[in-house]
């Protein structure tokens, strides 16, 4: 999780798609893009529940746009373990 919001942070694209499971990996990821309109502030952790070769984690991370207020992202992200990877699956967004 904190490897993928730095990425995030960093607009490193490439990393956090293959990071990404392949049944729900989007074809392409335009993270540069992003990093130009605004910047990522930090990311807190809330807890994570490993269940085998699945967990979940929730998180909150804060960006700043550079044309307005700071938000949050609050989100219980899906994970899966294939061949001692962790892979992002998907997850529920928390109203804010």
């Amino acid at each position: 999780m904190r490897s993928r919001y730095s990425a995030y942070a960093m607009g490193l694209g490439d990393y956090v798609l293959s990071t990404w499971h392949v049944s729900t990996r989007p074809k392409q990821l335009d993270l540069q893009h992003e990093l130009a309109q605004g910047k990522w502030l930090g990311l807190n952790v809330k807890g994570h529940w490993p269940q085998g070769s699945k967990a979940e984690v929730e998180f909150v991370a804060r960006y700043k746009p550079s044309n307005g207020p700071a938000s949050r992202l609050h989100e219980r992200s899906r994970f899966v373990l294939e061949e001692g990877r962790w892979f992002y699956v998907d997850g529920d967004l928390f109203s804010t």
